[in-house]
């Protein structure tokens, strides 16, 4: 069976949340689809993202949406990411903490490699390894 895994994020701005990947991981939006598109779709939400394809630190694959109700973060999951580079680990975690909340530095860990948690300013939760 081949499959892939393909995180997909709820916003209440997923064009300015996609936008602050982009920059915080060296990303690329690649498709952005908009309520606007779909026939009947009432004026005031024409401009809502109903779908967008992000990639991010390489080939991951990131969707968002705008959500119709408050996108509220959650400890039941949480995005690892893993780097080869210790630098680039390093900045990645730094700027998906700016106006973010540190759960756990970025520091060498007992098991050998280093380590990071951090809550975005959008309440996502990543790990960041090296």
């Amino acid at each position: 069976m081949a499959a892939k895994l393909v995180p997909y994020l709820m916003s209440e701005d997923a064009r300015a949340q996609a936008e602050f990947y982009k920059n915080a991981l060296s990303g690329e939006v690649h498709f952005v689809k908009t309520l606007g598109e779909v026939p009947g779709t009432p004026e005031a939400a024409k401009d809502k993202v109903m779908h967008l394809v992000l990639t991010v630190a390489g080939e991951n694959t990131l969707f968002l949406s705008d959500s119709f109700q408050p996108a509220e973060g959650s400890r039941n999951m949480s995005l690892s990411l893993a780097f080869d580079d210790e630098a680039e680990a390093r900045n990645a975690y730094t700027k998906l903490g700016e106006e973010g909340t540190i759960k756990f530095p970025f520091e060498h860990q007992p098991w050998g490699a280093y380590y990071g948690e951090v809550v975005d300013r959008y309440g996502v939760t990543w790990q960041i390894v090296k």
